[in-house]
């Protein structure tokens, strides 16, 4: 705190100094004005307030690109200025009996990738997973052959069934075998919410890399096994639900929810928690629900 000249050692300062005084009282005074000086500004007395704790250097589970300046509301590309984004709350829909996706998926070693929003399973080159889907050509579906890129998860859930939202949701990204760059083209949403035990889940979760840029090499994963086993589901032409959020994604999330433990979904939010864009507008899209059983 300050000297005053009110009190001792304000007067003592200001009228004698101490060059003036006993040598004894001189370094007694001396010492305790240096011990005061050090406090100046501090009311010793009073009591202290709480300091703010000093920002953590480790990222919060939520990754960067759904936080803040970097949030979905500053995303680049078509993010913000297309007119047929991706998620959407499934509500309204238009019911339809269509040919069922026809799913020729293999079991194969996966690469796992935390790559700083989600935990991604990579497929090897030459993995021959497809899925065939119908495609209208004139009066005749003609079956169209996407090949498995690679799948990867949100959570929460990124759709939502009539508001609801739920555990978590797997996305399973094709690309046509006849494009160069392997630009997606269908992706497959299967929506997990909390129950029993997954057991072909747990490859995928037994040993992930929590490390942003980490990488697992060789996990044996059944594709096929990750599907529910009611296979109707909600189709419609959206986008990616990341950067650049590129339009003309034709959207297949199927309609019964797969379980997980809850032990298994928190594993999920361990690694990344909130990496779900929000749902965007429908702009009169209307979803097809697939009532073919």
């Amino acid at each position: 705190m300050q000297a005053r000249s009110g009190t001792v050692l304000g007067a003592v300062a200001s009228s004698k100094g101490c060059d003036s005084m006993n040598p004894r009282n001189i370094i007694v005074l001396c010492v305790a004005v240096a011990l005061l000086s050090a406090c100046s500004g501090t009311d010793m007395l009073a009591p202290q307030a709480p300091q703010p704790a000093a920002e953590s250097s480790v990222h919060t589970k939520q990754p960067h690109l759904y936080q803040g300046e970097a949030g979905p509301e500053h995303w680049e590309g078509e993010c913000n200025i297309g007119e047929a984004q991706s998620p959407i709350d499934i509500a309204r829909t238009q019911a339809e009996d269509l040919t069922n996706i026809a799913f020729h998926y293999e079991a194969s070693a996966v690469s796992l990738l935390n790559n700083g929003h989600t935990l991604q399973a990579k497929y090897p080159e030459g993995y021959e997973g497809y899925i065939e889907l119908p495609e209208q050509q004139g009066n005749a579906a003609t079956p169209q052959r996407y090949h498995v890129a690679q799948f990867h998860y949100h959570a929460p859930s990124e759709h939502t069934i009539n508001g609801q939202s739920f555990a978590a949701e797997l996305h399973i990204v094709h690309y046509k075998r006849d494009d160069p760059g392997q630009n997606p083209a269908v992706v497959i949403g299967i929506l997990l919410e909390e129950g029993a035990e997954n057991p072909a889940y747990a490859p995928f979760l037994a040993d992930p890399p929590s490390e942003e840029n980490e990488e697992v090499a060789e996990v044996e994963m059944n594709l096929a096994a990750l599907l529910p086993s009611v296979q109707t589901s909600f189709r419609y032409v959206g986008s990616l639900t990341t950067p650049p959020c590129t339009e003309g994604i034709t959207w297949v999330v199927m309609n019964t929810p797969v379980q997980l433990s809850a032990e298994q979904l928190g594993k999920l939010e361990a690694i990344w928690e909130g990496n779900n864009r929000p749902v965007q507008a429908l702009n009169e899209r209307v979803p097809i629900e697939d009532t073919t059983p």
